[in-house]
């Protein structure tokens, strides 16, 4: 938002210094992002008078132009076909920096004759996009008149950076407001009354859209002039880089840029029938007076007569009903639009504009009225004519809220106390209505949509207050260490990635989406998270699992020539639009051989496997504070995994991981050769540790021997070796320190549907040391267990 110093002091009376408003600004929560002295910067560019110009001797479309100057007379060569003997116009001597362009001027020869310097066009001052001329200046400023003053540039520009809640300060006046009850001065009152009208509207309105346009006032003004505007609203216009174009068109951008009021002008002449506001339909047509055209979306706010669609209502007008050089009758349009409608309109047909920009950020529906007649009031005064009277339609919707609210309500939360007394005086200097001596009964101002509650009370007092009368405190802890913040999902997420890498993988940071049909072999279905506006029709849907995601990386490096890849990544997978439906995983992912080969053993290197993939998984379980290696394994990984080369590690009926070879099926459509392993742990499923603190146990070394027995079990094939393990080493809690499979056979001696299981089983003395008797005891424990609880019989 954009004003000058002399446009904000027509609404504040204040003796202020222009470093301090800029600081109140700031202060109020207006920032000030930029400051322009532009009369500094326009001070090498003065009025100059052609005293001759003639034509080129080597260049048909060149002049050489004899200028005097403020400094003397000057040879300038100029291609504007506007420059001629007589004129007055822009200089830019040598080594001024032209502000269009930022190129510093030089003295050149142009097809052979000299040129001293510039006359500028307003494209080359930044004024406007026009380089089809130079300027032209009136024949009463005297040469050597500074630029500024001739174009009223010498104000220095202020420009603030706007919240989406303040539209308000969208405009001048609301700006002047705050700074008022901030201290800097004083309201100005402005003439709001009303202009009395001669006779009946001609022009009729009718509200079919009541959600798009709650209230419409329209007035008939005849027999206007629609000439160039005054001097004044032009150089207010072009101080804040804004181009006049003619009187009306000019008004309304007054209006917009000073009362936060956006108003269209209807030549009435080009009318046919009454004003009907309405929703529009798909693809109606529209010529906007942006020289864009545009098919309009369902539902806009289309303003129409009997002709069809002339303007879309709050966003942009149309050309066939556009105000030119030759209207003399105009119909005035004040309207309140609903907020979301523009701002969905805009948004969707991509229409920047003034009116879209103060619209959907709300502005003040009780100054519709108000602003008809200041805009009445200034177009009878510039342009001239006879206004009739106001036909309205609708009704101004209700906005009035009243809040009761506390004034000890600061002190508890901003933690400072402001007095009650100067609490109303602060709230009654921005607008608000303020009744009852604590608590108070609030009614925000109707410009203010953005207040609803105590806490936005408490807000504005405090601005205006002053956020610098906020006491400091310190934030040091009281305790001499203070507490983790980590929480335990990023804990998990933390050690899960430092156990990955010190396993070899490379972490990747990849998409969080994925084509649909992909994810649908991962899990996906129906109620999958599916993208409405995708930045590729490949990723129009959340991963399901990360694992797609690194087999494609895995297939690209061996593409590359790089076979065998470890990698890992820790991210969120979508299962559901639901809150729950969203898990952090960390996965990994091995392809190829497990190692390189070597020369010295033919067998070092072998292709990866589920086994490797379930080391990884416990490994990653482990670092986490969960009891991996005694995690029961399951057969019910999904079905994107090798149905007979996969498990699941679980806690009872939680699900903390699972693992194995990836389907040869889904990697046959990914074009990825194998074996490829992976695997996914479920951080949000790890409990959390029982141990507190992360001092370890002390080693407690047995003072005897260990000693180990092997047992050769006959199970069915459906037994797992799990199984076997579990119940051998659940005999004697106290003795068994350990049990694991070092051989599976099946075949010559073994009966069909039958395996054969070898266990090693590792068997921890405390107090003495096992008798013949007593390891003989221990040995039928185990075999008994076993056979109990697999059906396994011990092989002869």
């Amino acid at each position: 938002m954009k004003f000058t110093l002399s446009w904000l002091k027509r609404h504040l009376d204040t003796d202020s210094s222009l470093e301090d408003i800029c600081d109140k600004l700031t202060a109020i929560g207006l920032e000030v992002e930029g400051l322009e002295d532009r009369a500094k910067m326009f001070e090498p560019f003065t009025v100059a008078h052609v005293e001759k110009a003639e034509k080129h001797p080597d260049a048909d479309k060149l002049k050489i132009c004899t200028v005097k100057t403020k400094n003397g007379t000057l040879q300038v060569v100029c291609g504007a076909p506007n420059a001629r003997t007589g004129m007055k116009g822009i200089f830019a001597p040598e080594g001024s920096v032209i502000p269009g362009s930022g190129d510093v001027l030089k003295k050149g020869v142009i097809r052979g004759v000299e040129s001293c310097g510039m006359l500028v066009s307003e494209s080359e001052m930044g004024l406007s996009d026009d380089h089809d001329g130079i300027i032209e200046v009136d024949d009463k400023f005297d040469i050597g008149t500074p630029f500024a003053d001739v174009y009223g540039l010498g104000d220095p520009l202020i420009d603030i950076a706007l919240t989406p809640n303040r539209a308000d300060c969208a405009g001048v006046r609301g700006i002047a407001r705050d700074l008022a009850a901030a201290g800097l001065g004083k309201l100005k009152d402005q003439d709001e009354s009303t202009v009395k009208g001669k006779g009946k509207c001609p022009v009729d309105v009718k509200i079919e859209d009541k959600d798009g346009c709650p209230l419409f006032i329209g007035r008939y003004i005849k027999d206007v002039k629609n000439g160039p505007s005054p001097d004044w609203l032009q150089q207010m216009l072009t101080s804040i880089g804004l181009r006049p174009i003619s009187a009306l068109v000019d008004i309304t951008n007054l209006m917009n840029i000073d009362q936060c009021r956006p108003l269209h002008v209807f030549d009435a002449n080009k009318l046919e029938g009454n004003i009907t506001v309405r929703k529009t339909e798909k693809g109606e047509k529209i010529d906007a007076l942006n020289d864009k055209s545009y098919e309009t979306i369902e539902g806009a706010i289309g303003i129409s007569d009997d002709s069809g669609l002339l303007a879309l209502g709050g966003v942009v007008g149309g050309v066939p009903t556009g105000c030119t050089e030759d209207t003399t009758n105009v119909f005035v349009e004040a309207a309140y639009f609903n907020p979301m409608r523009i701002a969905r309109t805009g948004r969707d047909m991509q229409i920047e504009s003034d009116a879209r920009y103060r619209f959907e950020r709300g502005v003040d529906p009780e100054f519709t009225a108000t602003g008809m007649e200041i805009a009445t009031r200034l177009i009878l005064e510039i342009c001239g004519g006879e206004a009739s009277e106001v036909v309205s339609a609708g009704d101004v919707p209700d906005w009035k809220r009243q809040i009761e609210y506390d004034p000890a309500y600061v002190e508890k939360l901003a933690g400072f106390d402001v007095p009650a007394n100067e609490q109303n005086k602060i709230l009654t200097a921005l607008g608000f209505e303020v009744s009852g001596k604590g608590p108070f009964k609030v009614t925000p101002p109707p410009w203010r949509g953005d207040v609803h509650g105590k806490p936005d009370i408490v807000e504005e007092i405090i601005r205006i207050t002053g956020y610098e009368n906020i006491p400091p405190m310190s934030v040091r802890s009281e305790a001499a260490v203070t507490a983790g913040a980590e929480t335990l999902l990023l804990t998990h997420t933390r050690k899960a990635r430092s156990a990955m890498s010190a396993r070899g993988m490379d972490e990747c940071v990849t998409w969080s989406f994925m084509g649909k049909d992909l994810a649908g072999e991962f899990g996906s279905n129906d109620n999958a998270l599916t993208l409405s506006n995708p930045i590729s029709s490949e990723l129009d849907q959340m991963r399901p699992s990360i694992l797609p995601n690194l087999i494609e990386a895995a297939g690209r490096n061996a593409d590359r020539g790089f076979g065998n890849t470890a990698l890992c990544e820790v991210g969120p997978v979508f299962q559901s639009p639901k809150p729950d439906g969203q898990q952090f995983v960390a996965t990994g992912l091995r392809a190829g051989g497990n190692a390189l080969r070597h020369w010295a053993d033919e067998n070092s290197s072998r292709g990866v496997d589920a086994f490797d993939a379930k080391a990884d998984a416990i490994a990653v379980l482990d670092a986490c504070g969960a009891p991996g290696a005694n995690a029961q394994v399951a057969r019910e990984a999904p079905d994107y995994y090798h149905p007979g080369r996969s498990g699941t590690l679980k806690l009872g009926k939680n699900i903390l991981a699972q693992f194995g070879e990836i389907h040869p099926a889904i990697l046959e459509d990914m074009g990825v050769k194998g074996p490829v392993v992976g695997f996914e742990v479920f951080l949000q499923s790890i409990p959390e540790s029982k141990r507190k603190g992360t001092a370890k146990k002390l080693l407690k070394l047995a003072p005897l021997q260990p000693l180990s027995r092997d047992f050769s079990f006959l199970v069915d094939d459906s037994v797992s070796a799990n199984d076997i393990v579990r119940a051998a080493k659940t005999a004697d809690k106290n003795l068994i320190a350990d049990a694991y499979v070092f051989d599976i056979y099946t075949g010559k001696g073994v009966d069909d549907g039958k395996k054969s299981v070898a266990l090693n089983v590792t068997i921890q003395p405390k107090d003495k040391t096992l008798t013949d008797e007593e390891l003989e005891a221990l040995s039928k424990e185990i075999t008994d267990n076993v056979s109990m609880k697999t059906g396994g019989t011990l092989r002869s």
